[in-house]
């Protein structure tokens, strides 16, 4: 694809990447991604903000055949598939200067081997003229590196936030058109990337609230030219209560566990509880992130194996430890043979979540009728847990 333009002199560079399919070598992209850069050309100067993947430098480079200057290059976030390109463009346009913060000159300079004299650093709240038309940087550490930053257009009112507000999604559209499908894809992105610095990105909500946005320009996914769908989005998902949801992320092997599962999923349903159930042999471990933006209550349901957590129980209590959901409450249950820590163990590897332990299920050998019982009183405390919190 070509430059898109937004307005006059300003324009969507940078690359559809349809086919991928990982992420870090971590994240599933169902959807694919878009690497996505912006050219705003001002009366006296020229800025490009962010480039894309390597894998994909020769498509921007095609966009910016008639580009005959630049004299600044953005660079928001350090990571390699919004940064990597900055050396190519810095050879192509020998008199660019990068432009970021202090942490992000270093973290550029370690990874990308920029030198020393090709930055200015800016800070909080510092802006830079392009003639008839400004930029100002807002610094937003840990969304979702410490050296993240936001540029504000401010003539045009366009806010460029690189991956803050971003979705994992390959599209021709220009501008979040299809609302269903960008909803899911950001909350997605959000639960994946942004989630685990959710009091932080709580922190920048507000510090941007003041500005008068007439775009927000990510650097994944499309443009929103209606910018309170993705706010207010943000907002719910960082703020508002839990919801009277409970994840199940479970494993079983000689099926002991799911049948337990079963029971304590009937049950809540009884109750009035949602549940959203994962078996981990083959679960989107993006989709469980997802679900556990919302979720109330977790219960890892896992064998033992060689006395302790099956290794994808052990993955899905870390990775919910890593993300740090607004979860309250956590649970285990499940069986074994011989002898077994589980419980013990997999709550230390949940212990970044600030949640009450609610009593496990964990028993020797196929589930009896007792055990059931023991399942129904678990999800009753569960039932009553959040309709003690009023979580809907």
């Amino acid at each position: 694809m070509g430059a898109e333009r937004i307005t006059e002199g300003v324009y969507k560079l940078g690359a559809i990447d349809w086919d991928r399919r990982l992420f870090d070598s971590l994240i599933p992209l169902p959807d694919g991604t878009s690497y996505n850069a912006y050219l705003i050309e001002g009366s006296e100067k020229t800025a490009l903000l962010d480039t894309v993947d390597p894998s994909m430098v020769d498509i921007l480079f095609s966009q910016l055949e008639g580009v005959r200057s630049i004299d600044y290059i953005v660079a928001h976030h350090a990571e390699q598939d919004h940064a990597g390109v900055i050396p190519d463009v810095l050879v192509k346009y020998p008199n660019a200067t990068v432009v970021t913060t202090p942490k992000g000159k270093e973290i550029l300079t370690s990874l990308l081997r920029v030198e020393d004299q090709r930055f200015i650093t800016v800070d909080d709240g510092q802006t830079l003229s392009l003639g008839q038309r400004t930029l100002e940087f807002i610094h937003t550490p840990w969304v979702h590196w410490p050296e993240t930053m936001l540029t504000y257009l401010q003539e045009d009112k366009i806010l460029f936030t690189c991956d803050f507000f971003g979705s994992h999604l390959a599209t021709t559209d220009l501008y979040a058109t299809d609302k269903a499908r960008v909803y899911e894809a950001a909350k997605r992105y959000y639960a994946e990337i942004m989630m685990p610095f959710r009091q932080i990105i709580a922190k920048n909500l507000e510090k941007i609230k003041d500005y008068e946005i007439a775009a927000i320009a990510p650097s994944h996914g499309p443009i929103y030219d209606r910018p309170t769908f993705i706010i207010d989005a943000y907002h719910d998902w960082v703020s508002s209560p839990p919801k009277n949801l409970v994840v199940i992320p479970y494993v079983s092997m000689h099926d002991s566990t799911r049948k337990m599962v079963a029971h304590l999923v009937n049950a809540l349903a009884k109750r009035g509880v949602k549940i959203e159930q994962f078996n981990l042999e083959a679960t989107d471990i993006g989709k469980l992130a997802t679900a556990l933006v919302d979720a109330a209550t977790i219960v890892v349901g896992t064998p033992a194996v060689l006395g302790g957590p099956h290794p994808h129980a052990i993955f899905a209590a870390y990775l919910a430890n890593a993300l740090k959901p607004k979860v309250k409450f956590a649970s285990i249950i499940g069986s074994y043979a011989w002898g077994s820590r589980t419980i013990e163990q997999l709550s230390e590897v949940m212990s970044n979540l600030k949640v009450e332990i609610l009593e496990p299920v964990f028993r020797k050998g196929l589930p009896q009728e007792a055990d059931f019982k023991a399942l129904d009183d678990l999800a009753d405390n569960i039932a009553s847990k959040h309709k003690e919190h009023n979580f809907v």
